[in-house]
């Protein structure tokens, strides 16, 4: 459309009203954004205990009392001015900023919308003093006041001077809880100060300090829940300048949607793309389809390596070296979910699940072992721990018809191993099914009395409906799925065999020519090496034009022309692309699958123990490839709640 002379308007200065509301804009949206940014504040004043009132969500009250160092009375009114700070005085501080806040506009905006009023003492100050503002028109009052060292700032009838503004708030019970998420991240941010959470006079949150790492637990365990902390793994870790320190939850404790996911940077809680893209990565071989895992992490960096001032406020960051970041993140947590095994599972459960007294001879306990062993049929369990391996691993002679059929074509350059291994899992399901009541047949012999004798799995007791391998422990019962958990041993011994043959390539018979953006031709001359590494060969052609002349041989049927552009979308976004280990995993997962024994396939009891001894050594094997637990643990305790024993 013609601009015309009507519609053209000159350009002005705004007015110092309509400056503060737009700043008042980007800080405060709600009464959650108020308590963030006043506890902050608090927080940079050295504050170790923080008190939090709220009245109608915050909409009619807030209350925000500290015992940091406080204000002097002649920096009262400056205080409430724009751009005025003490937290930065060069550029070079603000390259370097540790502090929570240091832009210098909270308390300008938020008194610009509200009736707030100041209160501060210092150490050194013979009396606190008092400041006053009603929006941004009114001139701030001093007077003198009665108040402990620190700071108590209260902000009353929110937007009461914006109508049109106001109308956009929620409900009492939304903007409350909106303001209690944002007191969580912060007393998640800082274990050293005790926060205290008051809702319409109801006290919602009481929090001490915690020092030590139990402490630090059961504040995590209160603000989210004992769930939880009950399924995390707990990571400590550092290298490359970086140090990652938290919680992660284990798959089978995933959420519906991302509302349990806290990453602290430096201690200030960011939601940034890079970092979810790298988590998400970690969980993607164990998290079952459309769920979330949970965290509780914090990173810490040199503050001079990360920008904290991208965003007005402060939720975002921009790393200056994001692929260093995102490396360390995936393999981190990459390793740390790995590394997982049924006994580390178990060790969370032992205390008070089952008194360990019930586990010694003669003590009779209610569903103790000593007073109601189970059987296991055929040979003592401590004779065929040995054995079992050997049997499950080799396999017997095939006699029958196989279960499923896998003849691979011509292996081509690096599959033979993968053959070999597929073939061995074939000729396990042409084995001779044994029937059910044979494999339970013989002489009824004890298990071990001694915990240190019993794997955390435990011994298999029999199959049921030929799915599921019911199995004794110190604990209770396990009940394990066998085909999920056969699939991701298997799974995970394809990935090693392939893994060590390394990305095998082969070219194509005839390249193909992609029509691409000119950034995306950018991209993919500069990551070229890492497209090689990666086993794809490609070249720039033109200006918007990129030629594939090569691809691994495990994805010769993929769809080449997306897989290309996908990794170079991921490899501009983040540095670096997954999308060949992901298709390749996909392809072995699928092969996994119909390799792993299927169900009413009847296994012999020393079969079924040897896989749960392969699973208790196996990476991830608390989920299948597809995310789907392999197994659960029913304590004594828990099953004597089902029968009501000992009531």
């Amino acid at each position: 459309m013609a601009v015309t002379t009507e519609n053209r308007r000159p350009i002005q200065q705004l007015d110092d009203d309509t400056i503060g509301h737009i700043a008042a804009g980007e800080v405060v949206e709600r009464p959650a954004n108020i308590v963030k940014e006043l506890v902050e504040n608090a927080l940079d004043a050295g504050a170790d205990r923080i008190e939090i009132d709220a009245e109608q969500g915050g909409i009619k009250l807030l209350r925000i009392r500290d015992n940091g160092s406080g204000i002097e009375k002649d920096d009262l009114p400056l205080a409430l001015s724009r751009h005025a700070t003490s937290k930065i005085t060069t550029l070079d501080d603000l390259e370097a900023v540790g502090s929570l806040g240091f832009r210098g506009e909270a308390l300008a905006s938020i008194s610009s919308v509200t009736r707030l009023t100041l209160t501060s003492k210092t150490d050194e100050a013979p009396e606190a003093w008092s400041v006053n503002v009603e929006g941004r028109d009114m001139e701030a009052s001093i007077s003198p006041a009665a108040h402990p060292t620190g700071t108590t700032v209260e902000v009353r009838d929110l937007f009461f001077n914006t109508p049109a503004r106001r109308k956009f708030l929620r409900t009492e019970k939304t903007e409350f809880s909106h303001l209690e998420e944002y007191v969580k991240r912060l007393a998640l941010s800082r274990y050293d100060v005790g926060f205290s959470l008051r809702h319409n006079g109801k006290v919602i949150h009481q929090l001490r300090p915690a020092t030590r790492g139990l402490e630090k637990e059961k504040r995590v365990a209160s603000l989210l829940s004992a769930d939880f902390i009950d399924s995390a793994v707990h990571i400590e870790t550092e290298a490359a300048g970086l140090s990652l320190q938290g919680w992660v939850g284990l798959p089978t404790f995933s959420r519906s949607q991302a509302d349990m996911q806290y990453f602290f940077v430096n201690g200030r809680v960011v939601r940034d793309k890079l970092v979810v893209h790298a988590i998400k990565q970690a969980y993607r071989d164990v998290l079952y389809h459309g769920r979330h895992p949970a965290f509780v992490l914090y990173l810490t960096l040199d503050p001079k390596l990360v920008d904290v001032n991208v965003h007005p406020t402060k939720h975002e960051v921009r790393f200056r070296d994001g692929r260093l970041v995102h490396d360390f993140l995936f393999r981190t947590l990459h390793r740390a979910l790995g590394e997982v095994r049924p006994d580390d599972r178990l060790a969370g459960s032992a205390p008070g699940s089952l008194n360990t007294d019930s586990l010694n001879p003669g003590v009779s306990h209610t569903g103790s072992l000593s007073q109601q062993q189970a059987p296991v049929t055929g040979v003592q369990a401590g004779e065929f721990v040995q054995q079992e391996r050997l049997d499950w691993q080799t396999q017997r002679p095939a006699q029958s018809a196989p279960a499923f059929s896998y003849q691979p074509q011509t292996p081509a350059p690096g599959r033979d191993a993968i053959a070999e291994q597929m073939n061995a899992y074939r000729q396990m399901n042409e084995a001779e099914s044994v029937p059910f009541s044979s494999s339970l047949a013989g002489s009824a012999q004890p298990l071990p009395q001694s915990q240190q004798d019993v794997p955390p799995l435990g011994y298999a007791i029999a199959q049921l409906h030929g799915i599921y391998i019911l199995a004794q422990n110190d604990l209770g019962m396990v009940i394990v799925d066998m085909h999920a958990a056969h699939e991701r041993i298997t799974y995970e011994r394809l990935k090693i065999a392939v893994d060590q043959q390394g990305v095998q390539s082969q070219p194509l018979l005839v390249p193909v020519t992609l029509a691409v953006s000119e950034r995306e031709a950018d991209a993919a001359e500069e990551f070229a090496d890492e497209f090689r590494r990666l086993g794809v060969e490609i070249a720039r052609v033109a200006p918007e034009s990129i030629v594939v002349r090569q691809i691994p041989v495990l994805l010769q049927q993929a769809e080449v022309p997306r897989l290309v552009t996908d990794m170079l979308g991921d490899l501009m976004e983040h540095g670096t692309s997954d999308r060949i280990l992901a298709h390749r995993n996909e392809l072995l997962s699928t092969m996994a699958c119909h390799g792993s024994v299927r169900a009413n396939r009847r296994l012999t009891v020393p079969e079924m123990n040897a896989l749960l001894r392969d699973m208790e050594e196996t990476e991830r094997s608390g989920q299948c490839n597809h995310g789907r637990p392999t197994w659960t643990q029913l304590t004594m305790s828990e099953l004597d709640k089902l029968f009501l024993r000992g009531r």
